[in-house]
């Protein structure tokens, strides 16, 4: 089984974080993988794609005229690409070293039509102590409460999931509208809504599999609370938008947020009684605060998504 990795960037001054995505996925276990490097519309960083990997036979290097975003990137990274499976990485993510042949694992063992794996934090600026593991999905790392044990979940990250590349066809891709549909750049949600048109075409979800693990970095602005509570608001507001987009996406976050109330909340509630700690307080009072700025932008929603 052949996998081909996409991988898309654009900024300067992410190069050597690239670098790093990139020589993570060249240094796999797995013996057959090909690297698909799209580079959105700035030339100065083609150029030095170009050179410092443009002689690998096993990198392919485009680049767009112009920048058309991660999704669109994507899509055309994955049309590129000469594997029966395609994976996606972000240029702020590395590869644990096992990866690609742990998810090859689950489309061999189970069978699987796409699958993905954890993302574990990188904290470039040192872990924020206020921040509750429940809410680590807000840096783009998977939380406390998300599936624990191999099995099928609606998605996983965009930065560790993989599909057959005959499925990523038929499904047409990811929807380039997200997060630009109506102008609305806040809207997120590209993998929810390509893996609820792969529940609904096939029936079947994404295979997690959690040892196939993916670190992203997490920069110093990621670790800020006004940053985080502008994503929580977003983020809440996303989740309405999909409801509105794929009615049938919203059931995972239904079953989290129950989880959230009954099980999560009353353990730091009872941890912070049992032994009294500034840091749990303030985490048990931030799970209130970010749970509260959800609601607040899922609220603000219904006033545009109806």
């Amino acid at each position: 089984m052949h996998v081909s990795v996409v991988l898309c960037t654009y900024a300067e001054d992410m190069y050597n974080h690239f670098r790093e995505a990139a020589d993570s996925i060249l240094s796999q276990t797995y013996g057959s993988v090909e690297l698909v490097v799209i580079v959105d519309g700035t030339e100065a960083v083609y150029d030095q794609v170009v050179a410092d990997y443009g002689t690998r036979d096993d990198v392919v290097i485009q680049c767009n005229e112009e920048n058309i975003g991660l999704l669109e990137s994507r899509n055309r990274g994955a049309s590129v690409a000469s594997g029966d499976v395609v994976a996606f990485i972000d240029d702020d993510a590395v590869a644990d070293e096992r990866w690609i042949e742990r998810l090859v694992r689950a489309y061999k063992d189970e069978e699987a039509i796409a699958a993905g794996g954890s993302m574990t934090p990188l904290w470039v600026a040192g872990k924020p102590s206020f921040l509750p593991e429940e809410f680590h999905w807000l840096i783009g790392v998977t939380h406390r409460g998300f599936a624990e044990e191999p099995g099928e979940v609606r998605n996983t990250f965009g930065s560790n999931i993989s599909f057959r590349a005959d499925v990523f066809e038929a499904l047409d891709g990811f929807d380039t509208d997200i997060g630009g549909r109506k102008g609305d750049r806040n809207l997120q949600g590209g993998e929810t809504e390509l893996c609820a048109r792969l529940h609904d075409q096939y029936g079947r979800g994404v295979w997690y599999e959690p040892e196939a693990e993916v670190g992203h970095k997490v920069f110093d602005y990621r670790t800020r609370p006004e940053w985080l509570l502008q994503r929580a608001f977003w983020q809440g507001y996303s989740k309405r938008a999909m409801e509105v987009l794929v009615p049938e996406s919203n059931t995972e976050e239904s079953a989290y947020l129950v989880d959230l109330l009954v099980r999560h909340m009353p353990a730091r509630l009872s941890n912070a009684i049992r032994g009294p700690s500034l840091i749990e307080a303030t985490k048990l009072l931030m799970l209130f605060v970010f749970t509260s700025c959800v609601g607040l932008g899922y609220l603000y929603a219904f006033t545009q998504w109806r």
